[in-house]
């Protein structure tokens, strides 16, 4: 299957943005797709070889699950690429022009329980979550 991208421009300076994209007392304020969930815990190491981990949860109690990986290659303010449990791969750029906005491009390799749309639709509402957090703070 061919990767999914989802992208945002953020109205915020790339120190800003990378700062709320890896701190994971940030991450668990914009991680997840929609108000009926959240992110109760993250835990972040975003150095090559490092691991994450957020817990994505269901504020209801009904579902959760860890969404976790290992960092494969992490350039400050440019780029992070991940690998998934499962072996899928995530590659994250950060690209700021002199407006003091950011654009966050983030690919990733689709899973193959969920339709695609369902996919890029969760990551791009996630992408957007983010988005909104920084710009509001």
């Amino acid at each position: 299957m061919e990767p999914i991208t989802v992208q945002a421009t953020v109205n915020a300076p790339i120190e800003i943005v990378w700062q709320m994209w890896t701190l994971p007392e940030h991450i668990t304020q914009w991680n997840f797709a929609s108000p009926d969930w959240h992110c109760p815990a993250a835990t972040n190491d975003p150095r090559t070889g490092g691991k994450f981990s957020a817990t994505m949860a269901a504020k209801d109690g009904s579902f959760s699950f860890e969404f976790a990986g290992v960092y494969d290659k992490v350039i400050d303010h440019k780029l992070i690429t991940y690998s998934l449990g499962d072996g899928r791969k995530v590659i994250i750029t950060f690209a700021s022009d002199d407006d003091d906005q950011t654009t966050v491009t983030e690919t990733f390799d689709p899973e193959t329980q969920n339709p695609i749309e369902m996919q890029r639709d969760g990551w791009q509402a996630i992408m957007d979550n983010f988005k909104k957090y920084v710009e509001e703070n």
